[in-house]
């Protein structure tokens, strides 16, 4: 965590330069570290723009300097589509997408660089390729781009809401409704920074929710997201006190069981390149399928 308290001398000028010559790194990375919203002011996540002030207090998530190295590694992935320009990779649970504090060996980033030659933003020595995250317990997709250009196109689609993406999660408790939309803003938690929370400084965010199975105590549902907040679906779902069964965070202080179920089991965006449209599918974890099949026999997540 890095944090500074803007001096009288430094009035006036726009944050993201300011961070710029404080962090020295380049405006690739600040950018990147906006977009990813590990940028805050006064505890409210802010833009690149803003008009700094004498007395705000300055903090950046997960800063690590320009010259880090991250090594490739020989991790296996599951590659489940590739051509010259997007690599679309089913993440394992457990797998923490990019370095970061505590995290240098054993991420997505780390293998990436063992097995593939070509990445997109290879001056970000975090996050080359890498278009957006899931959690470290989320399973399924995620896009990963060879090419500037690809990674251009792609991140447009997350942000205008063209790109698809749909989750699966197994909830604590009976939801109401088939069908339900969550609109609630996201944001930095302010007594705990590792997680989010619903606030009215936060974010914007968007989850569309539909039933697909109803059990004693559960229900089995799938998430659409409209906006890609940190933790959006998580935060979402225990905001309407149906929190993801297994999440540690957002869940009970005892988990109902020993791994998260929320899967990213599809993708569908517009190829960069052709134009045409890609469809991806991922299926369920053995974890998550036998969790499903014992509530199917047993009306309970385990046999025991």
């Amino acid at each position: 965590m890095f944090e500074y308290r803007v001096r009288k001398e430094d009035g006036g000028n726009r944050l993201d330069k300011l961070l710029t010559n404080l962090l020295n790194l380049s405006r690739t990375k600040i950018k990147v570290m906006f977009d990813n919203e590990e940028i805050s002011v006064d505890d409210k996540v802010v833009k690149g723009s803003l008009k700094v002030k004498e007395g705000m207090l300055i903090e950046c998530e997960d800063y690590e300097p320009e010259d880090l190295t991250i090594k490739a590694e020989n991790i296996p992935l599951d590659v489940v589509y590739e051509d010259d320009d997007v690599i679309i990779i089913n993440k394992t649970i457990g797998m923490v997408v990019h370095p970061a504090n505590g995290h240098y060996e054993g991420t997505l980033v780390n293998a990436l660089l063992y097995h593939f030659q070509e990445l997109a933003n290879k001056d970000d020595p975090i996050r080359p390729g890498i278009v957006h995250r899931i959690d470290k317990e989320t399973s399924g997709l995620l896009m990963v781009a060879k090419t500037d250009k690809a990674l251009e196109s792609l991140s447009v689609q997350l942000k205008d809401k063209t790109a698809y993406r749909r989750y699966l999660a197994i909830v604590q408790g009976e939801l109401p409704h088939n069908e339900a939309t969550v609109i609630a803003p996201i944001g930095r938690n302010k007594s705990d920074r590792k997680k989010m929370m619903i606030t009215t400084s936060g974010k914007q965010a968007i989850t569309h929710i539909k039933v697909l199975e109803r059990f004693s105590g559960y229900t089995y549902i799938e998430c659409l997201l409209e906006t890609g907040r940190t933790h959006q679906i998580r935060v979402h779902l225990q905001y309407i006190k149906h929190p993801i069964v297994g999440d540690i965070i957002y869940g009970p202080k005892k988990p109902l069981y020993e791994q998260q179920l929320l899967h990213a089991q599809k993708l569908a965006f517009i190829h960069p390149t052709t134009n045409k449209l890609v469809e991806v599918e991922a299926s369920l974890p053995d974890y998550f399928e036998k969790a499903l099949s014992n509530l199917r026999k047993y009306g309970k997540l385990t046999e025991e």
